[in-house]
């Protein structure tokens, strides 16, 4: 197979040679947006994460086998995708982790006033927080009960928590106290005290979190969205932080990124910004390579 291979894999060039050896041919491009390095006839497989952003898919007419680096399907045409029997493989589980262990991370900086102690340490002050909540017994919404949003339920399980998860089907899954459907959503919303968003951007999740969701939240719970920007309505999430609706925000994607100087989230109090970096971690590199090879050798068996 020809395949092309961009920069979204980081490690790639380090593995090219063992891809090779596979008996396929590999052409590696490091900006997706860049012009490629072969013509797009070429092309019958590629490992990539936003290729399609910059190149439309209907140039590469002998593709037959995509591999997504990231674990979202939304920067890829899937209609087309579908009708052309195209095989498509995510990153499911690559990042899984990390992003676990940074909402558990948010949700206890923002209960133990991490930020004021840090504050405090830089002019030497020794003052005492009183009011510092627990983990322990507070109810977790998991918007989202994929990978991501299990590894999430099994930590904030492991605090003592409840957990409850909301999507497109119910199961039974040890992790969680149950699934609702997500139809049931603003029920779970009412009782939660953490709602952790880690569901998939599609055209029914835009927006899903929007100020009728946020008015249904129990008055000083936490939002923490690990997702995709676009699930929250920021404009509303603003207002209710505002409001004091909420008792805070820990927010990893924006509908806008990156997030702009003048967006009034960065100076929000107990509101938490990084910069879309939640999935980053050491164990990722390993995890990734494998599932690639893992992926490409069943392809190549089918």
């Amino acid at each position: 197979m020809n395949i092309l291979i961009t920069g979204a894999w980081q490690e790639a060039e380090k593995s090219i040679n063992t891809i090779e050896n596979m008996r396929h041919k590999v052409v590696f491009l490091q900006y997706e947006k860049d012009e490629l390095p072969c013509d797009y006839e070429w092309v019958e497989g590629v490992i990539c994460n936003g290729l399609f952003l910059h190149h439309s898919i209907e140039k590469f007419i002998n593709l037959k086998y995509i591999q997504l680096t990231s674990a979202g399907y939304d920067r890829v045409p899937m209609e087309y995708v579908k009708q052309h029997n195209i095989k498509i493989n995510n990153a499911r589980g690559v990042y899984s982790i990390p992003m676990a262990e940074f909402a558990i991370a948010g949700v206890l900086q923002l209960y133990k006033h991490m930020d004021r102690f840090a504050e405090n340490q830089k002019d030497a002050l020794w003052n005492k927080e009183r009011n510092l909540q627990e983990l322990f017994g507070k109810t977790v919404c998991i918007v989202g009960c994929g990978n991501v949003g299990t590894e999430c339920a099994k930590r904030f399980k492991a605090f003592g928590c409840n957990v409850v998860g909301v999507d497109i089907v119910t199961r039974k899954d040890e992790n969680y106290g149950k699934i609702e459907l997500i139809d049931n959503i603003d029920e779970v919303l009412a009782y939660s005290d953490i709602v952790v968003l880690t569901l998939p951007l599609t055209e029914r999740t835009f927006h899903i979190m929007n100020k009728d969701r946020f008015e249904k939240m129990k008055k000083e719970s936490v939002l923490v969205n690990i997702a995709r920007g676009a699930v929250v309505d920021s404009t509303a999430l603003i207002e209710a932080l505002d409001n004091k609706k909420l008792g805070g925000a820990v927010l990893d994607v924006f509908e806008e990124e990156p997030l702009g100087n003048e967006n009034r989230l960065w100076s929000m109090e107990n509101v938490i910004v990084t910069p879309h970096n939640s999935f980053v971690g050491d164990g990722n590199r390993e995890r990734l390579e494998r599932i690639i090879f893992i992926n490409m050798e069943k392809y190549r068996m089918r």
